[in-house]
């Protein structure tokens, strides 16, 4: 039973922006928040350094996108009973899902860039 349990969880590697890493096994049930909330509620010894204040601004992201706190991981289907690395950051908002503000910079020509001299 213990080792059909673990074939029904998904395991994730969170990494944060240290490059520290640890594992998590979760329920395809549970959400991005559910997620955030765990990790809080559970943070590594190890990562000490990066301590946050509240799990409402840790913020998954996966395959270069950020999910949003209601997304499961059953609907990302994830593979069972293999590792999945997702990265971890404290951020307070999320940008919009069709980035406006991209958009109304390409059109004004202004740029994020900067020069070093």
């Amino acid at each position: 039973l213990i080792l059909h349990l673990f074939f029904l969880q998904i395991n994730l590697r969170l990494i944060l922006v240290s490059g520290k890493t640890k594992e998590f096994l979760f329920s395809p049930n549970d959400s991005a928040a559910d997620i955030a909330k765990h990790v809080y509620d559970n943070w590594p010894m190890d990562w000490e350094e990066e301590q946050v204040s509240s799990p409402n601004i840790l913020r998954l992201i996966y395959q270069g996108r950020f999910l949003h706190g209601n997304v499961t991981l059953g609907a990302l289907k994830l593979p069972f009973g293999k590792t999945t690395v997702m990265h971890l950051v404290a951020r307070e908002t999320l940008p919009e899902p069709n980035s406006q503000g991209q958009r109304n910079r390409e059109k004004t020509g202004e740029s994020n860039c900067c020069v070093i001299l």
